[in-house]
Order: C-alpha cells, then sequence, then structure tokens
C-alpha cells in the first residue's frame, strides 16, 4: 500500500516536551514546563462546574453543531450563528479550511517562521507554498501582498505570531484586507489575541461585516486554560463557515469542551486576572533579558521569544537538564528559544536556571 506521494515526507507535529517523560528520561522529581504556552493559572471554576455536571452524559454524543454554545458565542462576539464554526482546537479549523479551499497547484502564502501547522495541512492538500520572510519577527504584509497571484488561494496570518509573539496592528491589516483581491482568502489566527491590551491590535472579528473573505481563528485552549478539551472555533462570512462545514466531521466537539467553554463564557474575572497576571509575568521575564543583555522580540502573547546567542538545542538540553522545558530549534532563529509565561515562581526558576546555563554553553 502505498500513501499519497506528496505526505511521505513531512514530519510529524512535535509538542512541547511532556513534564512525565522528562522526569522519566532524567531521574528528576521536579519539572517546569514552560514549553506549550499552556495557561499556568489552570482554568474557571465555571468551567470546572460545567464538565462536572456533564460527565454523566458521556454516554451520549455531543451536540454535533454545537447548538448552544454557538448562540452563547455568537451573542458574545455579536455575530450571527452562521458566522460560527467550532473545532478541536483551532488547528482544526485549519485543517478543515485547507481541506476545504486547496486543491493542488493552488498557492498558500504564509511567512516563513511562524504556526506549523498553516505549511503542514497546505502540503497534505499538494498546495505550493509561497513562504514570505518576516521582517524584524513580524508578519511583512506589503511583501506578502506583492505575492499574491491568481492562483493564490489563502493566506495564512498568525496575529500575535507564534512563535515571535509580534502583531500586526489593526491600521496595517485594515491596508492589507482593502488590497487583498476577493478571491483570496485571508485566515488571521488570533489563538493569543484575549491576551492584549493594546488599542493598536486588530480585532478580525469587527472586520468581517467588510470584509467576506476573512477567517478569524480564536481558541479555549490558551487563555481560557481549556488545552486538553481541544476546542476552538472559526469566525467568517456564512457562505465561508458553509464551505468549511461541509468537510467538517461530525461529533468534532466533545460534550465536556462545549459545556466548559459554554461556562468559560461568562467567567469575565478570571479571563482579567489570566491577562493581568500574563502582563506582569512579561514584563518580568523581559526585564531580565535587559538585565542579562539578551534581545527580544515585543511580546503580545503570553510567550516570549528571546535570542541566547547560543544554539537553540543546545540550551534546550541545558535547560531540559535542570527540569524546566522550553522550545528550541526555529529554523530562522537558531539562537532563539521561547519560553511560555509561567507563575512568578516559574518564572524566577527559568530566569535561574537560564543564568546558569549561559555562563556553561559556549556561543
Amino acid at each position: 500500500m502505498q500513501p499519497k506521494t506528496n505526505i511521505v515526507h513531512l514530519p510529524v507535529y512535535q509538542p512541547g516536551k511532556p513534564v512525565e517523560d522528562v522526569k522519566r528520561e532524567l531521574g528528576l522529581s521536579e519539572v517546569t514546563k514552560l514549553a506549550s504556552n499552556e495557561n499556568p493559572y489552570g482554568f474557571s471554576n465555571s468551567a470546572k462546574a460545567a464538565m462536572i455536571e456533564e460527565v454523566t452524559n458521556c454516554n451520549i454524543y455531543p451536540d454535533g453543531a454545537s447548538v448552544e454554545l454557538t448562540a452563547a458565542l455568537a451573542d458574545k462576539l455579536g455575530v450571527s450563528p452562521s458566522n460560527l464554526i467550532f473545532g478541536t482546537g483551532s488547528s482544526e479549523i485549519i485543517l478543515m479550511t485547507a481541506r476545504a479551499f486547496l486543491v493542488p497547484g493552488d498557492e498558500t502564502i504564509m511567512a516563513d517562521e511562524t504556526f506549523s501547522q498553516y505549511k503542514h495541512n497546505a502540503e497534505v492538500e499538494n498546495a505550493q507554498i509561497i513562504e514570505v520572510p518576516l521582517n524584524e519577527g513580524k508578519h511583512d504584509l506589503p511583501a506578502m501582498l506583492a505575492k499574491i497571484t491568481d492562483k493564490t488561494k489563502i493566506v495564512w496570518i498568525c496575529n500575535p505570531n507564534n512563535p515571535t509573539g509580534t502583531i500586526v496592528t489593526h491600521d496595517e491589516l485594515s491596508s492589507f484586507m482593502k488590497a487583498v483581491p476577493p478571491h483570496v482568502l485571508v485566515v488571521l489566527d488570533e489563538a493569543y489575541g484575549e491576551f492584549i491590551d493594546d488599542e493598536s491590535y486588530s480585532d478580525g472579528v469587527s472586520m468581517l461585516n467588510d470584509y467576506r473573505n476573512l477567517l478569524v481563528l480564536r481558541t479555549f485552549s490558551k487563555i481560557y486554560g481549556l488545552a486538553a478539551l481541544r476546542i476552538g472555533y472559526g469566525v467568517g462570512h456564512p457562505d465561508v463557515i458553509g464551505f468549511i462545514n461541509q468537510v467538517r466531521e461530525p461529533f468534532n466537539t466533545t460534550r465536556l469542551a462545549q459545556a466548559a467553554a459554554n461556562a468559560s463564557l461568562t467567567d469575565h474575572s478570571f479571563i482579567a486576572s489570566c491577562r493581568e497576571k500574563n502582563a506582569e509575568g512579561i514584563r518580568y521575564l523581559t526585564q531580565q533579558f535587559d538585565r542579562l543583555g539578551l534581545a527580544y522580540f515585543p511580546a503580545y502573547g503570553n510567550f516570549v521569544m528571546v535570542d541566547v546567542k547560543r544554539p537553540s538545542p543546545d540550551v534546550f538540553q541545558a535547560m531540559l537538564q535542570r527540569g524546566i522545558i522550553i522550545r528550541s530549534r526555529w529554523t530562522h532563529y537558531p539562537n532563539h528559544i521561547r519560553v511560555s509565561v509561567g507563575t512568578p515562581e516559574q518564572n524566577n526558576l527559568f530566569i535561574v536556571a537560564l543564568e546558569q546555563v549561559l555562563q556553561e554553553v559556549t556561543v
């Protein structure tokens, strides 16, 4: 049996190294994971209560259309239920979008260092990948616009960008959208958008009335802290949502995920607290990087990408030996690591370990 020839070379997605694996491999009793941009403060108590109540119904299939959650989120966002689609994390929306729109020979444009699943899913559909270099860690929208042709089907924009953490502003995005031909779908991934309190940041949902070729992605995995439940969503024109819905698997989100997400929407104080604590964590980390003389990209999500001036795999391994899991191995940033913002105690452990590692790992 032979698979599709265009998938044979594709790498399998590598998540942040699990805590249990590191403990077992290195014989450590305490390990701090700052690799997957998870919420160190957990999730809403309202979500926990909703899951406990829902668990007795796990013998029954979930609502395939997520009707109750759709209605609640539509009300919160000020959109119609027909503007929404849910997936097992926003990563499944990426997969479904590629499946619905891309055919062999189509061109798709993305940054050269961004969330890997855009490229992966486009390659599965045998589309032609056009990668545009970041400009100081930020999406170069004019350069991306210049790459659009009659064959272009999708442009992917991660805002804030993963892994660099930079943003494009509302004005920059508006200028870009005005110039994008209507046959091109722009996918705006705002997975980390809820962490941002900056007037210049773009709220993609507010632009949907003007651009039917815009699809906004968001998730409950990050600030809402429901990463293990795998639930995210897309917001777009009903026609775009309809096409994606046609390739959606039945019952793709679980009862527990729908219940927890719905309850999370009402716990505004938890989200505000997480946003404030995250901002404090970023201030602490960047102040420490300044003290250590390390350059970093402006951080708008819940992580910071910093230049450690040494091969990042070496720093990763040395940090791992000290029980700190981070992310490394970026194609265009070989000396950078990405660290998630943790609790104050976790952030301090990271800085103490990093300072030791910088003295041991040669430049």
